[in-house]
């Protein structure tokens, strides 16, 4: 036997239980992946020797299968309880005192690859580099070549393809592993129906309609993936299986199966959100998943802000969207929103009542496209004067989503740009409001996250006097700059001999996160934020600006981290130092 062995000693603690003492490992072959794979190796402190004796008979053929993953084909495993062979007690003649047990493992020589040979395989497709002759004969590199094959041929449509026979023969003397499997391909199929069972609510040809499988192309696993994929973006499902039929149909066809599991219509939600200098904000929402039979969804927000806090007086919004995917194609969603919302801030009040229609495109499962057209209708009242409006506009928006978690992201990024074209009913009035927000995170030894943001935004064609108020950037509060006030950086400016305050013509702005991770459920935040606001339309150009740092907390939650941030001016003299924040949800 291979002289290196791996012992294991334990003790016996009483009449009915054995607690390990002492492991000592005297091997330098495969230990890491002997000591997975070994069940004793992981035993409870207070196992029973009826424990022990199961779990050394399970640890043979365990054992030998570590061995072959690493290349290891003329291995022995010995395992020996109070110095008998484990496999020759019974599991109800268990010693009543464990004494001591060793695994002896004799590796012996490391095999490569013989002849290697995977057949038959699609054209222009080759077996994996690491699955050559005199490449290290590892088990889990057999099995990913055969699955690399098989995959092969689902990918151009063959998924009934399988392992016909397949031939591994060790050869001891020279240390070689042949390695030989023959595939049966089976035909090329092309999508048949899609087969709809488990719905209730939602009809049936609208679930199809949505999936949108390509009924009479060729066979494609990724096409099936969209397919599942479309069904459980809409929110009406709790649950969305596709499988292949057992039978082939008509002219070679391939009939899938969705299983599905409808989620309950319905939802209701309520938020809160508190700040030393914003005040309370409370929001509440109502949502219908399903609301004419088709997956159509409708969603209610209402949001009270500004309660109690020190930023002009208490703003009000009532919002919904109507949403029916699956409107011109599978990835293109329909939209209709309105919104009737006042806004009492420090420099100006508006009252507003806006609708929007358009269209959603989902390109791929991270990037959507937005667009469509809207009409709104505002009063504004501000130091510059009074006015009403009414404006068209051309609303267009591109999101690029690639973070790990939205409400909690710890890798990836996120990159949201709009612009909203604009001209007045009357034609006096004609501009563009462009907007880009990019977000980035990276976690280092899990512990350490950094989490960065960048806003950049600018109104074109339409002067400070003219452009729409809620259209213009200040700085300040808890979306731009903790540690400031809310919306405390605008432009002040003259006008008729007095100076007023107005939102700037662009806007810039950087925050930075470090979040440390305590425990599981807890972490400590540290920040830096800094915003600029300019009068030209030029980001950074003739621009003031201001900055506020700051730590925080985060508290996990089942539904997203509790925030708790407190925030102080970096820069400028607001006389208010501490900025307090509390909400759910991570900052950005």
């Amino acid at each position: 036997m291979f002289r290196k062995v791996l012992l294991v000693t334990c003790a016996m603690v009483g009449a009915s239980f054995a607690e390990a003492q002492d492991v000592r490992l005297v091997s330098d072959r495969a230990v890491e992946s002997l000591n997975e794979a070994s069940l004793l190796r992981q035993i409870d402190d207070d196992a029973v020797p009826q424990d022990y004796v199961a779990a050394a008979r399970a640890d043979y053929r365990r054992l030998l299968t570590a061995l072959y993953g690493r290349g290891y084909y003329g291995g022995t495993v010995s395992i020996t309880i109070n110095g008998i062979e484990a496999a020759d007690i019974s599991p109800l003649a268990a010693p009543s005192v464990i004494e001591d047990v060793v695994i002896t493992v004799d590796a012996g020589p490391q095999f490569r690859f013989g002849q290697t040979r995977i057949a038959p395989l699609p054209p222009a497709t080759a077996s994996p580099e690491d699955f050559q002759s005199g490449e290290r004969a590892r088990a889990d590199q057999i099995e990913r070549a055969v699955s690399a094959g098989l995959n092969a041929w689902r990918d151009i449509g063959h998924p009934r393809v399988r392992v016909a026979d397949q031939a591994v023969i060790a050869r001891h003397q020279e240390n070689r592993l042949d390695v030989e499997v023959a595939l049966a391909p089976g035909p090329q199929l092309t999508f048949g129906a899609l087969n709809v069972s488990g719905n209730e609510d939602v009809r049936t040809e609208r679930i199809r309609a949505i999936a949108g499988l390509p009924t009479g192309e060729v066979y494609s696993p990724d096409a099936l993936d969209k397919a599942e994929s479309r069904l459980r973006r809409t929110g009406a499902f709790d649950s969305v299986a596709f499988t292949i039929a057992d039978r082939n149909g008509p002219n070679n066809t391939l009939p899938i199966n969705a299983q599905i599991l409808e989620s309950k219509p319905r939802r209701i939600g309520v938020g809160l959100e508190l700040s030393s200098v914003d005040g309370i904000t409370t929001s509440a929402f109502w949502l219908h998943r399903n609301l004419l039979g088709g997956a159509e969804r409708l969603r209610v927000d209402g949001e009270v802000s500004g309660i109690g806090g020190e930023t002009g007086g208490i703003d009000y919004a009532l919002r919904g969207k109507f949403s029916r995917p699956a409107t011109f194609g599978p990835d293109t969603d329909y939209f209709l929103r309105g919104e009737i919302s006042r806004e009492d801030e420090p420099d100006y009040l508006l009252d507003k009542i806006a609708v929007e229609t358009g269209f959603t495109r989902i390109v791929t499962d991270d990037l959507t496209v937005e667009y469509g057209v809207g009409l709104l209708r505002a009063k504004e009242e501000s130091e510059v004067g009074d006015r009403q409006y009414t404006l068209l506009t051309l609303p267009l928006k591109a999101t690029l989503d690639r973070r790990d978690a939205p409400s909690n992201a710890t890798d990836g990024y996120y990159i949201d740009l709009s612009t909203t074209p604009f001209v007045s009913t009357d034609g006096d009035l004609t501009g563009a409001r462009l907007f880009a927000d990019g977000r980035g995170y990276y976690t280092i030894a899990d512990r350490f996250t950094f989490a960065a943001r960048t806003q950049v935004g600018s109104v074109l064609g339409a002067g400070l006097e003219e452009a729409p108020a809620d259209f213009l950037f200040y700085s300040g509060g808890g979306g731009t700059v903790r540690g400031q006030p809310y919306q405390s950086l605008g432009i002040d400016r003259a006008v008729d001999g007095q100076i007023v305050s107005t939102g700037g013509a662009s806007f810039a702005g950087a925050q930075v996160e470090l979040r440390t991770e305590i425990t599981d459920s807890l972490s400590l935040v540290g920040f830096y934020d800094i915003g600029y606001v300019g009068e030209t339309s030029v980001p950074l150009e003739d621009a003031e600006w201001h900055a506020g740092a700051g730590i925080g907390i985060r508290y996990e939650t089942g539904i997203g981290p509790i925030r708790l941030d407190l925030g102080t001016e970096a820069s400028g003299e607001t006389a208010q130092n501490l900025q307090v924040y509390i909400g759910i949800g991570q900052a950005f």
